[in-house]
């Protein structure tokens, strides 16, 4: 009898084995796939799609072609063309794939059931999440006394500051007769509605809400008192943040409707006062800091715009007097009765107008000039604020 043998093929190699390498180069390339994939971060939610079940199946055929399946939240989702983009670099990107293919489908109303529960807790419970006895999230409300004193561009930078610092960022634009954030922001694009809940759009890693995204053109609005509370209402229950780092809330000039509306919603907020150097804007901006006594906010500091411009010959001309910021933080210290900071002086500087205008804020655009390295400065005080955990529950159990 003759011994047993393996049966080989023409060229020599054992039966069988050429099968199995195969079987295991795809399985190799298989894992691969699917680690890159959990790589892809849906521009909206910021979280992998893996972990939001968005993929759908995933195929690779021995010749190394990847066909995958990705689910979207809403047929008409506008970064669709995005989703498609990061998933085809994340794969083609894999060792031993020779192709790939992004099929696009629409998550069934089950799916966008569980992906609701998922964000925002079991049951799909609706409510301010900042105000949650967990969240560590810390909320400013950017105020000034009167307009004209740059608060929205200081909120946008500050902002954006923070999230080039790798902090999850918001902003709620919450100037609904002056809205001006989507533009200083370079934002056109509509947030996404998912039933009851609103993706907002995402700029610079911030991720940002207006009424301006709901209105057609220049369209004013023209809202009394509850219709603001309303709607400030909606933009902190129905759109998905997500766990933010810092929310910032541009709030109208003024003590109004708006002041009062955060107040109630979020009791928790800091006031960041914004005023420019002379001594009528700083007694204007007063009041906006003050009501923090009535309320029960703290004031987490002041901020002066348009405090100097630098000369040519490195002499400074003070167009709007000076000292103002400095006197408006002494003045907020002995009313509120806490230590209010002067946080920042931020010089004059024709770019960070420029930059409002195309939508690139000056921390980014140029973070070399003298204006956005002062703003850069106070967002790093900000940041340097720990979350404090008094109060919050640990979720500690005796033994």
């Amino acid at each position: 009898m003759n011994p047993p043998h393996d049966s080989t093929t023409e060229d020599g190699t054992a039966e069988g084995t050429s099968a199995d390498s195969t079987t295991e180069r795809t399985s190799a390339v298989e894992r691969a796939v699917h680690a890159a994939l959990a790589t892809v971060i849906d521009p909206e939610l910021r979280r992998p799609i893996t972990e939001l079940g968005m993929v759908d199946t995933v195929e690779v055929s021995d010749g190394g072609r990847v066909r995958v399946a990705v689910l979207l939240t809403i047929a008409g989702c506008p970064l669709r063309g995005t989703i498609t983009a990061d998933c085809e670099a994340a794969l083609t990107a894999v060792p031993g794939v020779t192709g790939v293919e992004v099929e696009l489908k629409v998550m069934t109303q089950e799916q966008r059931d569980a992906l609701k529960e998922q964000l925002r807790g079991a049951g799909g419970r609706r409510g301010i999440p900042f105000n949650e006895p967990g969240s560590l999230t810390r909320v400013y409300a950017v105020a000034s006394g009167k307009g004209g004193v740059g608060k929205s561009s200081v909120t946008v930078n500050l902002a954006c500051a923070l999230a080039a610092q790798g902090l999850r960022v918001g902003i709620v634009d919450a100037d609904v007769y002056g809205f001006s954030v989507p533009a200083l922001m370079g934002i056109s694009q509509a947030p996404t509605r998912v039933d009851d809940m609103i993706l907002p759009p995402v700029a610079y890693g911030v991720k940002v809400i207006s009424i301006g995204m709901f209105v057609t053109g220049n369209q004013p609005v023209a809202w009394r008192g509850p219709m603001l509370h309303r709607a400030l209402e909606q933009f902190l229950t129905d759109v998905y943040f997500g766990d933010l780092d810092a929310l910032f809330l541009d709030l109208p000039p003024g003590t109004g409707d708006i002041a009062i509306s955060v107040a109630q919603l979020l009791p928790q907020a800091r006031i960041l006062v914004v005023t420019t150097p002379q001594a009528a804007a700083a007694d204007v901006a007063e009041r906006a800091g003050a009501i923090a006594t009535q309320t029960g906010q703290s004031v987490a500091g002041v901020v002066e715009n348009m405090s100097y411009l630098e000369m040519p010959d490195g002499g400074r001309m003070e167009l709007f007097g000076s000292g103002g910021g400095a006197v408006l933080a002494e003045r907020l210290t002995a009313t509120v009765g806490t230590d209010v900071p002067l946080l920042g002086q931020i010089p004059l500087d024709i770019l960070l107008r420029e930059g409002g205008d195309a939508g690139v804020p000056l921390v980014l655009g140029r973070p070399e000039t003298p204006a956005a390295v002062a703003l850069l400065e106070i967002a790093g005080k900000l940041a340097s604020v720990p979350r404090g955990l008094r109060g919050k529950p640990l979720g500690l159990q005796p033994r």
